[in-house]
């Protein structure tokens, strides 16, 4: 396994391998890393001739300064972990390598709706931060196929979007979400939650499997509603509850609106956010 800390070193090996005909798959991550991060390296050594990790905890995606300090930083135990994984390449950068002074590095694209319903809604600047760092280390590794996590489904509807509308050849394929054994799904801020609130937070995961299951039964409105009641009741405080087509994202109203329909959820345990979603029906087979 290679660690670069450096874009030109990186660019300068990645190009090599490139020339002699290798594919490239890309996990861009924040580090903290746990079994979730490790199935998306699984997914790529399957996809890919080379598997690069980024770990960089980016400073443009979040809107609450005490939120970024606290963010946990495992850098050792990371790079063991993708050691294990049979990790190609962790590229491990400083802000000043990212974010050198005079390049800009803003993406300037529309995204509507996309942006704006939910995390979009709570979190602002957050998307906008999340796109840059994006954008910016997709430059740097000019990967074939980029890897991310089904559990942050608003950000990789706007990640396939941006692909999109910068023409850019890398294809965005989106992993199943990985769980602990109560249902919770994994997260970095998982490692903040004492043992109790873990077990408190299983509530998310059920919350989204009613919706689920109630689907023929109630509205949404209905759903929604009970739902957010369940997650309260477990001591969690719900930030927001939404059932949105899984394309556009768009609030739905009746359950016949779309033949893709999400249900996606964020909530506070203690002061340590947390989001999870579930795909109540999808028209693939």
């Amino acid at each position: 396994m290679l660690v670069f800390k450096q874009v030109a070193q990186l660019k300068k090996y990645l190009s090599s391998r490139q020339q002699r005909g290798s594919t490239i798959g890309f996990v861009p991550t924040m580090g903290a890393l746990h079994s979730g991060h490790i199935s998306l390296i699984k997914r790529s050594k399957i996809e890919a001739n080379i598997t690069v990790c980024s770990i960089f905890v980016n400073p443009t995606q979040f809107n609450d300064t005490s939120d970024l300090e606290k963010y946990p930083r495992t850098l050792e135990n990371d790079l063991e972990l993708l050691l294990n994984a049979q990790t190609d390449i962790v590229f491990a950068p400083s802000v000043l390598e990212i974010y050198p002074k005079g390049l800009k590095t803003a993406v300037e694209i529309e995204l509507g709706q996309l942006a704006t319903v939910m995390e979009g809604a709570f979190r602002p600047g957050h998307f906008e931060g999340m796109m840059e760092v994006v954008n910016r280390l997709l430059d740097i590794v000019e990967p074939n196929k980029l890897f991310m996590g089904q559990k942050d489904f608003q950000q990789a509807a706007i990640v396939q979007e941006m692909l999109n509308q910068t023409n850019r050849p890398t294809e965005l394929v989106v992993c199943p979400i990985i769980r602990e054994n109560n249902g919770l799904a994994m997260s970095s801020r998982n490692q903040r939650l004492s043992a109790e609130e873990k077990e408190q937070a299983k509530i998310l995961y059920e919350s989204l499997k009613f919706a689920k299951a109630q689907m023929l039964t109630k509205s949404i409105e209905q759903v929604k509603k009970e739902a957010v009641l369940m997650i309260e009741a477990e001591g969690l405080n719900s930030i927001y509850f939404e059932i949105s087509d899984a394309i556009s994202l768009k609030p739905l109203d009746n359950w016949e609106e779309s033949k893709n329909i999400v249900a996606c959820l964020a909530a506070f345990m203690g002061n340590i956010r947390l989001i999870d979603n579930a795909v109540i029906k999808s028209s693939k087979v």
